[in-house]
């Protein structure tokens, strides 16, 4: 069961999809039978139109039938800087009146192969009209054709009411929308990667290049002063938010657990509120960070107060990530513009009796996915690093999750990891941490091996829905290497 647009968790307004479309006929064929482009531009304005409705802007190019009427089409979508063509083979066309639309335009291509009928009458059958059910003609000639040009394609083959193929061309319209976010987004660096975690460090200028998001890098200080400057007024209205969303706990069974005093409570909601002008200020989408603290220093204490009010950004569209982990939070913002959400992830612990995998981390989550109202727990000390407050505790919501990896190969290159799962019931740690029951198909130990097998950041980003078609469809667009594990 997918999480679709409409059911999306937490993300900001996106931006829709620009789609180019356009479709294919043979010039040759208009004089020969009467009617026949009028009925396939019909068909088309029809696939325009239901593209529409799931919330592409489309940017459309007509019905094209020669090499002359390809370049002209080529030059409006590129023109037009579609981030996806989709290409509706109406019926037979050669593969040269194609190729330069697609050439000229230079992003990824489905080909939509979208019979208008599901069976032909074989005895009553005219050359017309088979034609006008042509589809699939030419679908061989133009895969062979983009695959000597380079030019990076998929098909959908059904019929132009087909579920399950408008399901997949959902698919493409959620995913070109995300990776259309991603390229747009600035992402937050602030501060550095967390002391020796070898698989997380990264190279801004590769996932510039690769991801397309922009990397800002920042002081403590940038927001230090900012919380400094927060007015009683912002505080309070910060602290009112935070009652509003979050149970306050007890300490509980864990002997680092502490009672909220005031003063952690008004510190979180001071830092929260300085945050928020941060994200602000610098016009960001997301933010990665650490702080290793030096001696209690007001660097440290604004980095110990920062769970809370980074958990209220990531459930509005701005994910966190801490530790400095950049690559799994530019996973955490394609989740999240995908309508899965996105929190901040680690394996835990595996339950061989149960068999399911604990999940979570300390620090921020994507508390709009939560199962039931999350929860703020005062902790004496961070395990692993310095200073003292308000932590995020919750189990992502029950029912079908995605987690998303994003690792680097040997060579350099991003990589995605994914795989899908279950989010069962039962009972979880109370020590101010995220952490939730998940169940995978293999069975906790063949998939941990298969998972590590992939060459992983230790961090992943989990996601509510089943979402492997949406991030496959993703990466295809982004042109990174995807593994999934089952």
């Amino acid at each position: 069961m997918a999480v679709t647009a409409a059911q999306a968790v937490g993300r900001r307004t996106a931006e829709p999809a620009r789609i180019g479309v356009f479709g294919i006929g043979l010039a040759a064929y208009w004089d020969q039978f009467t009617g026949l482009r009028e009925r396939l531009e019909g068909y088309q304005r029809g696939l325009e139109e239901r593209l529409r409705d799931l919330g592409a802007e489309v940017v459309s190019a007509g019905l094209v039938d020669t090499p002359q009427a390809a370049r002209a089409a080529g030059a409006r979508l590129a023109e037009a800087r579609v981030g996806l063509i989709l290409l509706y083979t109406a019926t037979y066309a050669t593969s040269s009146q194609v190729l330069p639309v697609v050439q000229a335009a230079g992003v990824p291509v489905v080909i939509l192969n979208l019979q208008p009928t599901r069976s032909l009458d074989y005895e009553a059958m005219t050359t017309g009209e088979w034609l006008a059910n042509c589809s699939a003609c030419c679908v061989p000639e133009l895969a062979g054709a983009f695959t000597r040009a380079r030019v990076s394609y998929r098909t959908v083959t059904g019929t132009l009411d087909d579920p399950l193929a408008w399901e997949a061309i959902g698919e493409w319209v959620d995913a070109a929308a995300a990776v259309a976010g991603l390229r747009a987004a600035r992402l937050g660096f602030m501060g550095h990667t967390y002391p020796g975690m070898l698989d997380m460090y990264s190279d801004f200028t590769q996932v510039h290049a690769q991801a397309g998001v922009h990397v800002e890098v920042l002081e403590i200080d940038d927001l230090v002063a900012r919380v400094e400057a927060a007015g009683a007024a912002e505080v309070a209205r910060k602290g009112e938010e935070i009652r509003a969303m979050f149970d306050l706990a007890d300490p509980g069974v864990d002997p680092i657990a502490d009672e909220i005093s005031p003063e952690a409570f008004e510190w979180s909601a001071r830092v929260a509120a300085g945050l928020d002008r941060l994200v602000a200020d610098f016009a960001l989408d997301g933010l990665t960070y650490y702080y290793r603290g030096v001696g209690g220093n007001v660097n440290e204490r604004v980095t110990a107060g920062l769970i809370v009010g980074n958990s209220l950004l990531t459930a509005r569209g701005v994910p966190t990530s801490g530790e400095g982990d950049l690559k799994t939070n530019v996973a955490q913002l394609l989740m999240d513009r995908l309508g899965a959400g996105g929190s901040y992830t680690e394996f835990y612990a595996l339950d061989f009796d149960e068999g399911f995998v604990l999940m979570g981390h300390d620090g921020p989550g994507h508390i709009a996915i939560a199962e039931g109202r999350p929860v703020v727990r005062a902790l004496k000390l961070y395990h692993g690093k310095s200073g003292a407050g308000l932590s995020v505790e919750f189990k992502v919501r029950l029912g079908p999750v995605t987690i998303l990896g994003l690792s680097q190969t040997a060579d350099g290159r991003l990589k995605m990891i994914a795989a899908e799962g279950e989010s069962i019931a039962g009972p979880t740690f109370r020590i101010g941490n995220t952490n939730s029951r998940l169940r995978f198909g293999p069975g906790p130990a063949p998939f941990m091996d298969a998972w590590c097998a992939e060459g992983p950041t230790h961090h992943v980003a989990l996601g509510v829905g089943h979402q492997l078609g949406r991030v496959r469809k993703a990466a295809a667009l982004l042109g990174i290497e995807l593994a999934t594990v089952a």
